[in-house]
């Protein structure tokens, strides 16, 4: 059974920085697209980062240049560190991973293409 596990949310003042983590169990195959995803309070969920196996990412415009997505297969885990936070970037942080179909050099793969959440964790940004 695959099962994504995040941690690393918080609360920061604007300026400030946070890495969120997502543990990745049961997940062996090779070949992936991983993915971080954030929803405002009433908002719809967006797509901020997404990473391959291939190691190609692409980001949401609202993030690129401050937050940068990774992927560590030894530890299973995926990142997303993110920098120069902004009270905008205040949400509810998900991961995602499954075998795509659509590919991330062509941008974030929507959510439907995942088949795998983790629970969330909370980033709350002050001005």
């Amino acid at each position: 059974q695959v099962q994504l596990v995040e941690s690393g949310g918080g609360s920061v003042q604007a300026g400030g920085s946070l890495r969120l983590s997502c543990a990745v169990y049961g997940y062996y195959y090779s070949t992936y697209c991983m993915g971080w995803f954030r929803q405002a309070p009433g908002k719809e969920r967006e797509g901020v980062a997404a990473i391959d196996s291939d190691g190609y990412t692409s980001y949401a415009d609202s993030v690129k240049g401050r937050f940068t997505i990774s992927h560590n297969n030894a530890k299973s885990t995926l990142y997303l560190q993110m920098n120069t936070l902004k009270p905008e970037d205040t949400a509810m942080y998900y991961c995602a991973a499954d075998h795509c179909f659509s590919t991330v050099v062509a941008g974030i793969p929507e959510e439907d293409e995942y088949n795998y959440w983790g629970q969330g964790t909370q980033v709350t940004v002050s001005s």
